[in-house]
């Protein structure tokens, strides 16, 4: 029976590529000629994936699998800029995909209006921080909803999140525990979206508790070693310039995302300061280009595919029948790379 990698291998594509095709992501920025290579090829192997085995299978008052629909609330550029939720949705689609489970609706937030509401699924994933009020302008009540890396202030839905105040601590506290005094601190702006008109999504700027914990544990000494813009590498690189414009450059530098360290690298590298020897470093997010940064970034491990995949389990158990809201909070590590002086994992 064909599967997902077989066509993977002859259409010389992802696998990742192939189910966004099969999943019909308009979002995906593939050449019409791949798209229709990978059907053709599928249509070959006579592929089908594992919801419709199931459904053919499977009597018609059962009603076959449920619909589901992902609300992404970060725009194609924001999710090229940080992968961070990128990877959140691939571990949906994959789970989904496992599960027999067919993606009907693909929503990003920057394109809904409020005149348009999300009909005909059985549930929805949202990744990223919507409000209570913004969310029912687009399911109304009756689409059960599972929240990735936000919760729900009313309490009526699942939600998995990180526990952002434990991972920065953990990076806090292992600067401090290499003696390290003079710590900075590099991050984005937190939004939430809370009102969805027919001109646009509008947004309020939220706490980070990222950098709340870096203010709580590093000092008032450090308070001025703050430098804020948006989660983009370009922005990470920026602020660091910004940064070594300072008297006393801090020694080392807590910053709120990889794809941000990556740039900022790339500034005290151009400024002649070498990391870890002159500043040492430890970001947040754990994605792939962090471990082949040069030096190789320590960094806290947020794992965001399996974020994804917890959530369409919520989702599927909320849509089987259980009434009660759920909170899963799912672990982070801090991997210890060079670019703190250190090669060992805590």
């Amino acid at each position: 029976m064909a599967t997902i990698k077989d066509i993977a291998l002859q259409a010389k594509v992802s696998s990742t590529t192939v189910s966004r095709v099969l999943n019909h992501d308009q979002t995906l920025s593939v050449a019409p000629e791949t798209r229709q290579r990978i059907l053709d090829i599928a249509h070959q192997l006579g592929y089908k994936n594992s919801r419709k085995r199931r459904d053919e299978q499977a009597p018609a008052a059962e009603g076959g699998s449920p619909r589901i629909g992902i609300v992404v609330c970060q725009t194609q550029e924001e999710e090229l800029n940080d992968p961070y939720f990128y990877s959140i949705r691939q571990g949906i689609e994959s789970e989904c995909f496992e599960k027999g489970v067919f993606i009907t609706k693909f929503i990003q937030l920057s394109s809904i209006r409020s005149s348009q509401p999300v009909g005909d699924v059985d549930g929805l994933i949202v990744i990223g921080r919507i409000n209570f009020s913004g969310l029912r302008q687009i399911v109304g009540e009756a689409a059960k909803v599972v929240y990735i890396n936000h919760t729900d202030s009313e309490e009526q839905h699942d939600s998995v999140v990180v526990d952002f105040q434990k991972a920065a601590a953990r990076a806090v506290n292992h600067l401090k525990s290499l003696g390290c005094k003079r710590i900075g601190y590099i991050g984005g702006r937190e939004k939430e979206h809370f009102r969805i008109s027919d001109q646009k999504t509008e947004t309020v700027e939220i706490e980070d508790k990222r950098l709340t914990t870096f203010l709580e544990m590093a000092g008032a000494e450090n308070a001025d070693n703050v430098y804020i813009g948006e989660y983009t590498m370009q922005q990470g690189y920026e602020l660091m310039k910004q940064a070594l414009l300072a008297k006393h450059v801090p020694e080392a530098f807590f910053i709120a995302s990889d794809s941000m360290a990556i740039g900022a690298l790339r500034a005290l590298r151009e400024s002649g300061i070498k990391v870890p020897e002159d500043v040492a470093l430890v970001s947040f997010n754990g994605i792939e280009a962090a471990e082949f940064a040069n030096p190789p970034l320590s960094t806290v491990k947020v794992h965001t595919e399996e974020m994804g995949r917890t959530g369409v389990k919520l989702l599927l158990d909320r849509i089987s029948g259980r009434s009660l809201p759920l909170q899963v909070t799912v672990p982070s590590e801090l991997i210890i790379r060079e670019s703190c002086g250190s090669g060992r994992r805590d």
